[in-house]
């Protein structure tokens, strides 16, 4: 059965997304944050440098933090600039840190961070999925699933 796609979120300038986490993880719920982020920082990610491929988000203290994600130094940033590696604090309503926080803890959820752009009005964003992991024969179907549709589309050109 085909999970309904939820509201796409307004997405002018993609700076890095993580295109493995649709293959390794049900993603159930989507959530948008802002970054708190340094002058380095946000002039950094619009030359479009940075990476999400290995971080993740954590719930500490009513707050979530982005964990273990890249935006590489700023070229021209001297002596100001940022520590690359650094965990940097998602902006978030209440309500939804309590949400997460409670699908984490119970139910054994994990917080992926799925891509950093920026919005319509300039300002770096965070699309955050509530997700669980995949066992190998979910992701081994998921691959038959999408080769079978690959193998549709042929036929269906094929025979006009």
């Amino acid at each position: 059965m085909v999970r309904p796609r939820p509201a796409e979120f307004e997405k002018t300038k993609i700076v890095a997304e993580n295109r493995r986490a649709r293959y390794e993880y049900f993603l159930e719920e989507f959530f948008e944050a802002g970054i708190a982020l340094t002058g380095t920082e946000v002039k950094s990610l619009r030359f479009g440098e940075g990476s999400i491929a290995e971080s993740y988000a954590e719930v500490k203290d009513h707050e979530v933090w982005l964990v273990n994600s890249n935006v590489p130094e700023f070229s021209h940033g001297n002596r100001f600039n940022h520590e690359p590696k650094r965990p940097r604090k998602l902006l978030l309503h209440e309500r939804q840190i309590e949400k997460m926080r409670t699908a984490v803890t119970r139910e054994g959820m994990t917080l992926i961070p799925m891509a950093i752009y920026f919005n319509g009005r300039g300002r770096a964003k965070v699309e955050l999925a509530l997700a669980k992991g995949k066992k190998m024969h979910d992701k081994r179907e998921t691959e038959k699933a999408r080769d079978w549709k690959r193998e549709q589309g042929r036929l269906m050109r094929e025979r006009g």
